[in-house]
């Protein structure tokens, strides 16, 4: 009697298993940050009062001013518009930044990051899409301040290039901007406080940067301060452009501070965001 050798069967190939990675490539992290934006765009679809401080404050401010300061600062509403129009540009789009930190509250108060935090996205892109979203918003309000400001007969020297050019520097800007009241948003305990914060920062910043009076008028210290205050720069960037003498240190001066901000702004805020969202 004979045994049979029987040969054992081939191992089975076993599939390659894909390990898990944390890091999240550029082009992910872009497509996410845009899907983000698309929702902050819906938002705004289905809540069009959120567009009310980028539509009624731009007519309603711009219409004021001019009219009211206009005899006593520049002698008459048509000396005053090259003055004016610039500095409410910047007052306008830099305030409505403030309303990134409000909303980011509201929506980290009502769980709606908590869901963001389990999807297999870049950490930044929730922040990065409602911050882009926000663009369009201060997009919108740049169009209607230049608009009535043409209406009651601003003519700027710069001519369509120096306009679009001060539109695109005061959007860039305030993007930088709004990582800091993101951070803000995003630590602080409520949407009222983060709000009231904000605007307590901004105003005095706005009214003493020359937006709607020259500093060389303003006393010596204040004019000290100005040296230090982001928005003197933006305006007198933006004055700049638009009444035709081009591109100056003002203008680099922002653009550096707005890429030195979002440098040091956007990684504090994704880090708080994720410790605290």
């Amino acid at each position: 009697m004979t045994d049979t050798l029987v040969s054992p069967a081939p191992p089975k190939r076993v599939a390659a298993v894909r390990q898990a990675s944390n890091s999240v490539s550029l082009a992910a992290t872009v497509s996410a940050s845009l899907t983000m934006a698309y929702r902050g765009l819906l938002k705004i679809r289905h809540k069009p009062e959120q567009l009310f401080d980028v539509t009624i404050q731009p007519i309603l401010f711009t219409a004021l001013f001019a009219y009211i300061f206009g005899g006593a600062i520049g002698g008459s509403v048509q000396n005053y518009l090259p003055v004016l129009i610039p500095g409410i540009l910047v007052q306008t789009v830099v305030l409505t930044s403030v309303v990134t930190g409000t909303q980011l509250r509201e929506d980290m108060d009502k769980g709606v990051f908590d869901r963001f935090k389990s999807l297999p996205i870049a950490r930044i892109a929730a922040l990065a899409g409602a911050l882009i979203a926000d663009m369009v918003r201060y997009t919108l309000a740049t169009v209607l301040t230049v608009v009535v400001g043409l209406a009651i007969g601003y003519r700027p020297a710069g001519g369509v290039v120096g306009v679009v050019a001060a539109g695109v520097v005061i959007v860039l800007c305030s993007f930088a901007v709004s990582w800091i009241w993101a951070l803000v948003g995003v630590t602080g305990r409520s949407a009222a406080g983060v709000q009231g914060i904000s605007m307590m920062v901004m105003f005095p910043l706005t009214f003493m940067s020359g937006a709607f009076a020259l500093t060389s008028t303003m006393p010596g210290w204040m004019q000290a301060i100005n040296h230090a205050n982001p928005v003197y720069y933006m305006v007198n960037a933006c004055r700049d452009l638009m009444n035709g003498n081009g591109f100056g240190s003002s203008t680099v001066y922002s653009l550096l501070g707005a890429v030195v901000v979002i440098a040091v702004f956007a990684p504090l805020a994704v880090r708080a965001y994720m410790r605290r969202a």
